[in-house]
């Protein structure tokens, strides 16, 4: 998901972002409802691209995250 999945996700967010600023303007009623149609397309294919992607990690939940740096939660559980 590093390389081309998390490129989508970002592009999509951005685009989101730019369509419901110009939803708030004067644009032609044209545009945004081709904008419209273009993001119908783009956040389904961005999800499928996302949970598809072939993404592999050795982490479990049991590693908690890395800016909060525990043992274990097991270990935790323990004191």
């Amino acid at each position: 998901m590093k390389n081309f999945a998390i490129k989508l996700v970002w592009f999509t967010t951005a685009y989101v972002f730019v369509f419901a600023g110009l939803n708030q303007t004067n644009v032609d009623l044209r545009i945004i409802m081709t904008l419209h149609l273009i993001g119908v397309i783009l956040i389904p294919y961005m999800t499928y691209c996302v949970l598809t992607d072939k993404y592999k990690t050795n982490k479990t939940f049991k590693d908690w995250y890395e800016d909060y740096p525990m043992d274990t939660l097991e270990d935790e559980e323990d004191n």
